[in-house]
């Protein structure tokens, strides 16, 4: 095995831990709940009523297949343009010296 894939592994296997010893030290003790459920509920508790109610109500899976889906499309146009000014860059015609 190469340096490189060592390393490469290692890394891996350190994201995984990142995640992982948590979890497993809480021992499944704590509630892992979303910040949007957290400040909703302190908003109805203090007596907040919201303005408008939502047109359409996706279920849980829809709605955060929908939100992966804006991620996606997002990081796809990000890339582009990045790709692009790169692009542009790169086969730019190159400054004459001055003298």
């Amino acid at each position: 095995m190469s340096r490189r894939a060592l390393v490469n592994a290692l890394l891996v296997l350190a994201v995984i831990a990142l995640f992982a010893v948590p979890l497993l030290l809480d021992g499944g003790a704590s509630e892992y709940a979303g910040t949007d459920a957290a400040v909703t509920e302190q908003l109805e508790a203090d007596g907040y009523t919201p303005w408008f109610e939502s047109i359409v109500d996706p279920a849980g899976e829809i709605e955060s297949g929908l939100f992966a889906l804006q991620a996606a499309v997002g990081g796809g146009v990000l890339g582009y343009v990045i790709g692009r000014l790169h692009g542009r860059r790169k086969h730019a015609p190159a400054e004459p010296e001055r003298p």
